[in-house]
């Protein structure tokens, strides 16, 4: 399953190794995938994930979830 959020304030690699580092430790999660100029993060993982679940993890990152 693949989900596709948008994530506000990245501006280098140490902000792209945070973001994928946090999310890549929430259950299921299998792969991220950050693209740093358009702010697009793309999570593989091997059920859904809910949206409270990603805010919390781009916020202990240190970054903002841009809501659907």
């Amino acid at each position: 399953m693949q989900t596709t959020i948008k994530v506000l304030g990245m501006t280098c690699g140490h902000c792209v190794s945070a973001v994928t580092m946090e999310l890549s430790l929430l259950p299921t999660v299998t792969e991220v995938s950050v693209d740093l100029e358009s702010g697009q993060v793309t999570i593989s993982s091997d059920s859904a994930l809910e949206q409270a679940q990603l805010a919390t993890a781009i916020d202990e990152a240190g970054y903002e979830l841009v809501p659907n």
